[in-house]
C-alpha cells in the first residue's frame, strides 16, 4: 500500500477496485482505479479521493509518504462519490484542512453528500498557491456532471483531468508507459462513449479552455496516468468529439429462431457490397456499453428485432434505450425485425432510433416468418440501393 511517485512532489495515493464489474450499467470487466494524487509542498495537497469503502488503502499510501493528518488542501474536482466518498475520513484526520471545489454546483453536491465540512468554491481562472507550486482551476461543467472542473499545475505541467481521459482499467501499472498501450486505448474509448459522449458539445468546449497550456502529465480520476501519449489520447479525444466517422456499421440484434439473425446477416451482405465494414452484435451475447463502443464511430447503425408479445425483444428495448441516452451523433439508421402474426417490433425499432439525432436509410424492414432465400435478397438489395443513393 505504498504510494506511487509521479514526479518530484507529486504521488499517487489512490485504490485499485479489482472487482468492478459494473458502473451504471456500464460493464467494467477490466475493473477500475480510483485515483488519487497528494502534492507535497507547503500546503500540502490532496487532489480528490476514493470510492467510500476504499479509504483505508487511500490512507495507507498517504502514510506512506507523510501523516494524513498535516493535509492542509484537499481539491474535489468532482463530488460523485467514487471521486469524493472518502473526503470525510480524510477530514476527520485532518480537522483543519480545507476542501476546494467548483463554486455553486461543487459546493452543493459535496453538501449534499457530506453536510457543511466549509467548503471553498472556485471559478474559472482562480488560483491556488502551495509554496512552490501554484494549481489554476478550470471549470468543465457536464463533463459529465454541472460540478466537473480540472486542476492545472505549475511547475511540472500536470493536468489532474478528473474524468476526461480516465478508463476504467484495474492494473498494477500507473502510466501509459508500463501499462497494456492498447489495451488502455480500448479501455478509453469505451469510457467516452459510455460516460462522456452525451456531452461532446462540452468536452469540445473544455478542451478549447486547455488549449495553449503545455501539458508535461495528465492525471485523470481512473486509470493510467498519461505520460509519454499525451498527443495520441488528445488526438483521440478531439475525433471523439468531432463526431468523426469510420467506414464500420453496427448491426445489433435479438432473434428468437433466427429469423431475425438471417435479416441482420442480409443487411450485412448490403454494407460489404457497398464497401462499408460492418459488425454485428447478438445482445444475447453482447453487452450493451460494448456495442456503445463501436457503435459510437460508425457511421450507420441498423437495430433488429423479432415481435414478442406485440414488442420488441426486452434486449433490443433495453439497448435502445440505452443507446438514446448515450447517443452523441447523427447516424442514418436501419430497423428491421420478423414477426409471426403481430408484427410490431420493426415499427417500434423504427420510432425508437429516430428519438435520438438518428435519421432512417429507409423504411422498416420487415419478414414474417422464416424469410425465404428470395426474401434476403430482396432485403439486401434494398438496403444496399439506399446506400448507394445517399
Amino acid at each position: 500500500m505504498n504510494a506511487m511517485k509521479i514526479c518530484e512532489g507529486v504521488y499517487w495515493v489512490g485504490a485499485v477496485d479489482w472487482n468492478l464489474r459494473n458502473f451504471h450499467g456500464y460493464e467494467t470487466e477490466k475493473g477500475s482505479t480510483y485515483n488519487a494524487y497528494l502534492i507535497i509542498d507547503e500546503k500540502i495537497t490532496l487532489i480528490d479521493a476514493v470510492k467510500a469503502g476504499f479509504e483505508e488503502e487511500m490512507l495507507a499510501r498517504i502514510s506512506s509518504v507523510i501523516d494524513p493528518a498535516k493535509i492542509d488542501v484537499i481539491v474535489s474536482n468532482h463530488a460523485e462519490p467514487d471521486h469524493s466518498g472518502g473526503i470525510p475520513a480524510v477530514r476527520a484526520l485532518a480537522k483543519n484542512a480545507k476542501v476546494y471545489c467548483a463554486a455553486g454546483a461543487g459546493v452543493k453536491d459535496l453538501t449534499a453528500y457530506y453536510g457543511d465540512l466549509g467548503y471553498i468554491g472556485v471559478k474559472a481562472g482562480e488560483t491556488l498557491s502551495l509554496g512552490k507550486h501554484t494549481l489554476t482551476f478550470v471549470p468543465t461543467p457536464m463533463v459529465h456532471w454541472p460540478d466537473n472542473m480540472v486542476s492545472y499545475m505549475t511547475p511540472g505541467n500536470i493536468l489532474f483531468s478528473n474524468d476526461a481521459f480516465g478508463q476504467h482499467y484495474a492494473s498494477d501499472e500507473r502510466t501509459d508507459t508500463e501499462c497494456d498501450l492498447p489495451e488502455a486505448y480500448i479501455q478509453a474509448r469505451k469510457y467516452y462513449a459510455n460516460i462522456v459522449q452525451p456531452y461532446g458539445m462540452q468536452t469540445g468546449k473544455a478542451l478549447a479552455a486547455l488549449e495553449g497550456l503545455q501539458i508535461d502529465t495528465i492525471c485523470p480520476s481512473h486509470g493510467i496516468i498519461w505520460t509519454q501519449h499525451i498527443p495520441d489520447i488528445l488526438a483521440l479525444y478531439r475525433s471523439w468529439v468531432a463526431n468523426e466517422y469510420d467506414d464500420t456499421v453496427a448491426i445489433v440484434f435479438d432473434t428468437m429462431w433466427h429469423s431475425t439473425e438471417a435479416m441482420a446477416h442480409a443487411i450485412e451482405s448490403a454494407f460489404l457490397a457497398c464497401g462499408f465494414k460492418p459488425r454485428l452484435y447478438n445482445l444475447h451475447y453482447c453487452h450493451n456499453s460494448d456495442v456503445i463502443a463501436d457503435a459510437m464511430t460508425a457511421k450507420y447503425i441498423a437495430v433488429g428485432s423479432p415481435t414478442l408479445n406485440n414488442n420488441m425483444m426486452p434486449s433490443v428495448a433495453s439497448f435502445l434505450t440505452y443507446f438514446k441516452g448515450l447517443n452523441g451523433n447523427k447516424k442514418k439508421f436501419v430497423a428491421f425485425g420478423s414477426y409471426g402474426w403481430g408484427g410490431q417490433s420493426p415499427d417500434q425499432v423504427f420510432e425508437a432510433l429516430k428519438s435520438p439525432k438518428c435519421e432512417p436509410l429507409l423504411p422498416a424492414v420487415k419478414c414474417a416468418y422464416k424469410p425465404t432465400r428470395e426474401q434476403l435478397d430482396k432485403i439486401a438489395a434494398d438496403v444496399a440501393a439506399a446506400l448507394r443513393a445517399e
